[in-house]
């Protein structure tokens, strides 16, 4: 946490201990004023006077704890109020957008989610159903939003969440930020889905403890976001992610994005759906149902060897090029058995030369289930939100 050096404008000290005792909370729960000062570096007085203003201004409370330890007076608990920064976080799928209303300190008040189909994938019908559902929330929670963020399966230009391809939702050049914010009314952010998805594991998830990850996730197709020393690494414009178009067998299957023998169709959803005897469009649920009974049933693992040997494949290039400390398995490799879970992890450090060296590359699961990208995509709202609270 950087504190503010003596050369620093009164209001600028102020905005940034502020902004910081806020992030504070929000990311890591309710403390005592003894613990905030610890953390943020930062004398007493100076947090009374941050607390109080806040708590003046209905952004955060104090309580007694409800366990106690110890004799004498406990000390009070400083809570964020939900309510008082609030972001519309919107996670556009293949095939289905979930929104959530989220409070500062990641409470959701509220979500709406539904399926979309080949008609219902256009642009445009999916911006209005948006619109409309972000209403329907706003007048069943009687709150409005200070910032949105969306998490799209594309290669997204941050600066203006511009969508220049979204390969499986069949998406070219689409000005989704823009639009967007112009029918909510709300400063939006759009993110390419395996970046936010990142950004949700290092806030919220496996990798709250790791400064260097990868986070690879399978749907329809598959996507990844990486953090280099506690930072997203976004590229040049923000276009990175697409990990899953990584070409691994040259030749190989034909990709949506016109390619052939990307890492995603060995290993993506229709992948797993091949490898369990499924037909390809098998909905979601059944295949999940089908992934975690092999956790009953070893014998029937060796299903997925070919799938778990192109996974190790790609994973190899990932790790000796990124050298994360750990990996993060979200959305469908998350429904892997563990014990091929195991088995991969054992390949990856026998065959990696930076995983062998870097003492074992870790493997996690995460614990974010298919709410990961909907929680990166509130973070990413909230960024901006926190310092004009």
């Amino acid at each position: 946490m950087t504190v503010p050096t003596s050369g620093t404008r009164p209001d600028d000290a102020r905005r940034h201990n502020r902004t910081a005792l806020l992030r504070r909370l929000h990311v890591e729960g309710p403390c005592t004023r003894a613990t905030l000062a610890s953390e943020l570096g930062l004398n007493r007085s100076t947090i009374k006077a941050v607390v109080d203003g806040l708590a003046e201004a209905g952004v955060v409370t104090e309580a007694v704890p409800a366990q106690r330890t110890g004799a004498g007076r406990p000390s009070l608990l400083v809570l964020p109020e939900a309510q008082a920064a609030v972001v519309l976080a919107v996670d556009i799928r293949v095939d289905q957008v979930a929104m959530a209303m989220v409070g500062i300190g990641g409470q959701i008040l509220g979500r709406h989610s539904w399926n979309l189909h080949r008609t219902t994938r256009l642009p445009g019908e999916v911006i209005t159903h948006i619109a409309e559902s972000a209403q329907l929330l706003r007048d069943e929670l009687g709150v409005r939003e200070q910032g949105v963020g969306v998490s799209v399966p594309g290669v997204v230009r941050r600066a203006d969440g511009l969508v220049h391809e979204a390969p499986n939702l069949g998406w070219r050049e689409v000005a989704l930020g823009s639009r967007l914010g112009a029918v909510l009314g709300s400063p939006t952010t759009v993110g390419n889905d395996g970046d936010l998805g990142a950004l949700a594991e290092h806030v919220r998830g496996a990798a709250r403890d790791a400064n260097d990850l990868l986070y690879l996730s399978a749907d329809v197709g598959v996507g990844g976001g990486v953090i280099v020393g506690g930072v997203p690494l976004r590229g040049s414009g923000g276009y990175v992610g697409e990990i899953g178009h990584m070409i691994v067998r040259p030749g190989g299957r034909a990709c949506f994005c016109g390619e052939q023998g990307c890492w995603e169709t060995e290993v993506g959803e229709p992948a797993l759906c091949r490898a369990l005897g499924l037909p390809e469009d098998t909905p979601r649920g059944v295949l999940v149902a089908e992934l975690r009974d092999l956790e009953a049933r070893p014998g029937r693992l060796d299903l997925l060897s070919e799938v778990g040997e192109w996974l190790v494949t790609g994973l190899v290039t990932a790790v000796n090029m990124l050298a994360p400390e750990l990996v993060v398995l979200g959305d469908l490799f998350a429904a892997l058995p563990t014990r091929l879970v195991d088995r991969i992890r054992e390949e990856l450090h026998r065959r990696s030369l930076v995983s062998r060296a870097a003492g074992r590359t870790r493997i996690a699961v995460s614990p974010l289930g298919r709410d990961g990208k909907l929680v990166g995509a509130a973070e990413l709202a909230f960024e901006p939100v926190l310092g004009a609270v």
